[in-house]
């Protein structure tokens, strides 16, 4: 961390993807709102929608248009059983994926859960300058993916370097 910069609070939506969660059973959406809370950064909005991907496909684009919406974090629909469609639904809105988070995320899910984390497809990118991280429904799956991985890329003091550095040049042309 650099002590000489300060911290700089994004505004975050939360969206959980699920056909049986509601508010008050919500544990990975719950979890990561309080995380973003609890870092310093602002929940722009928290949803949930079914396992459908035109469903998540609306959300997520209503959050990728709104400028104000700097970050998405969805938790569910990342798996491989027939409803699970998270990545479909994200995939043809990225302008960029960031192959390397998925692949960080199962090595380092591969040290809790050993093999089972090979059924993870969580993916990230960035479209219109908003950055698309989507994680497994549990809840340890969303604190390993927060702790290990996000909550370090969205603070601008993390060096050598974090992606809020990266933001004013997103819709570089």
């Amino acid at each position: 961390m650099s002590e000489t910069r300060a911290f700089i609070p994004l505004n975050i939506a939360v969206l959980t993807v699920s056909d049986t969660r509601t508010e008050a059973d919500d544990t990975s959406g719950g979890y990561l709102a309080k995380a973003v809370e609890e870092t310093g950064h602002r929940v722009a909005e928290k949803r949930i929608v079914p396992d459908d991907i035109y469903r998540i496909r609306a959300e997520v684009s209503r959050w990728i248009a709104d400028p104000d919406v700097h970050a998405v974090i969805t938790t569910g629909g990342t798996g491989i059983t027939g409803r699970d469609g998270t990545p479909e639904a994200v995939a043809p809105l990225l302008d960029k994926e960031i192959e390397g988070f998925g692949e960080l995320f199962r090595a380092i899910s591969f040290q809790e859960i050993r093999t089972s984390s090979l059924q993870s497809r969580a993916v990230a990118g960035v479209a219109n300058a908003t950055f698309i991280f989507c994680l497994p429904g549990s809840s340890g799956a969303c604190r390993t993916g927060w702790e290990s991985l996000i909550r370090e890329q969205l603070d601008n003091r993390h060096m050598p370097c974090n992606l809020v550095m990266l933001m004013p040049r997103l819709n570089e042309k």
